[in-house]
């Protein structure tokens, strides 16, 4: 890859309302199984190496950084060195209506991004059947 297609990947944030607890959907966010059910067939952990398979494909991301049903950022391997080298999960809980949004940030090249986002979009209605809502 050259340092060209790098600089194209351009970080955004997607943003979700979900009815459910935080700490329903933190389970959903940061363990094997609650990833299982709706990011990925199949989840694989061994300390802070999250391997995550789709159809005949695999990708790996060390869990670089939670906090307790708030945050979840995941650090794709082999791409250490570049700023858009993760994708994250927070959990933002409005306090006056107790409504609680998935706030998800990727990095997507310009001619993916809509595939990105509808990915997402894919995604988040199979995590929605996953909790029931």
């Amino acid at each position: 890859m050259s340092e060209h297609i790098h600089i194209m990947r351009s970080k955004f944030e997607l943003e979700y309302n979900l009815n459910c607890s935080p700490k329903v959907l933190f389970s959903r966010l940061s363990t094997p199984e609650g990833l299982g059910e709706w990011f990925a067939d199949q989840v694989n952990v061994d300390g802070d190496l999250f391997t995550f398979f789709w159809n005949s494909s695999e990708s790996k991301a060390k869990l670089s950084a939670m906090k307790e049903n708030k945050m979840v950022r995941f650090e794709w391997i082999g791409m250490e060195n570049e700023e858009s080298n993760f994708f994250e999960f927070r959990i933002n809980l409005e306090e006056l209506t107790n409504e609680l949004a998935l706030i998800i940030t990727d990095f997507a090249e310009a001619e993916e991004k809509e595939d990105s986002i509808y990915l997402w979009d894919s995604q988040i209605n199979d995590l929605k059947r996953a909790l029931g809502i």
